[in-house]
């Protein structure tokens, strides 16, 4: 049986978790907000307090053929990798699932060389409902020859997997989930501004969403969307935080590259100003707030 250590079981790494519980794989796993793994443990996880648990000898990543990072960032991603170091082995296949960006990951492909672990570049596109239905779509970089390893864990989680380089060093797989990522942005952005133009023009903004209905200018994403604003319900399932992470990370990769965007930077500032005022832990739908 397949051991996986899944350290981060936040909004993506719950759903994560469970699919990987529902294939029936051995999972440990670890969170900064022990309260927030409970629901896991309940289902049949192991639960650990810390990573390495070096302390206690019941290691959540000591002996898992599978170490899965989904957290906020790189320097979290960092952090944990440091708590967890007593307990990495030589030839432990390290699927890293977080946004980091470009640059950040030279960072932990470092710690990976150091620990002689397998890194797979393997950010996720999705948010909270994909992640608990099991219908992410991972995009991974990596050495070809650890898929008998991670796949079963592939499959649990996603509806589709794409293996974009056979050599994580360039960070293939977060170049393009930074380039996914900018294109859900933008269409969040717009549904926001289209929204908030209609009710400032005195328009009725289901006249808008009606009239776009089933034709070319016809997005679900938009009408979702468009329906969170207009019921008032900003639960998150992609935070407005996080979005303006990775809105950065989109804007200081592009500016790495030689490549001039407006509409990231427009959006990332839009993000800030709604969390500035307050929404930043609701969905990043609140966004529209910054009207």
């Amino acid at each position: 049986m397949t051991t996986v250590a899944l350290l981060g079981t936040g909004i993506m790494g719950a759903g994560m978790g469970h699919n990987i519980l529902a294939a029936g794989l051995d999972l440990r796993v670890w969170n900064r907000t022990a309260a927030k793994a409970q629901p896991l443990a309940d289902a049949g996880a192991a639960l650990h307090t810390d990573p390495a648990d070096a302390v206690r000898g019941a290691d959540a990543v000591r002996g898992a053929d599978v170490v899965v990072t989904m957290l906020g960032n790189a320097d979290d991603v960092t952090a944990v990798l440091e708590q967890a170091a007593d307990g990495l082995a030589p030839g432990q296949v390290w699927l890293q699932t977080t946004t980091v960006g470009v640059e950040p990951f030279d960072g932990l492909r470092a710690i990976a060389e150091r620990h002689s672990l397998t890194l797979l570049d393997a950010p996720v596109l999705g948010t909270r409902a994909p992640a608990e239905a099991g219908q992410l779509t991972v995009f991974v970089a990596g050495d070809p020859a650890a898929r008998p390893v991670v796949d079963p864990v592939l499959d649990a989680v996603g509806r589709q997997t794409v293996w974009v380089a056979e050599d994580c060093g360039s960070a293939q797989a977060s170049r393009l989930k930074l380039v996914a990522n900018s294109w859900v942005l933008a269409i969040t952005a717009a549904t926001g501004e289209s929204v908030a133009l209609a009710q400032g023009l005195g328009v009725d903004p289901q006249a808008f969403l009606d009239a776009v209905a089933g034709g070319p200018l016809d997005l679900p994403y938009l009408q979702n969307k468009a329906r969170a604003i207009l019921d008032d319900d900003f639960t998150p399932s992609f935070t407005v935080d996080n979005a303006a992470k990775d809105a950065g990370l989109i804007v200081a990769a592009a500016q790495a590259s030689g490549t001039r965007l407006d509409v990231a930077p427009a959006v990332r500032n839009r993000l800030l100003r709604a969390s500035e005022r307050g929404h930043g832990g609701e969905d990043m739908a609140a966004a529209y707030k910054a009207s």
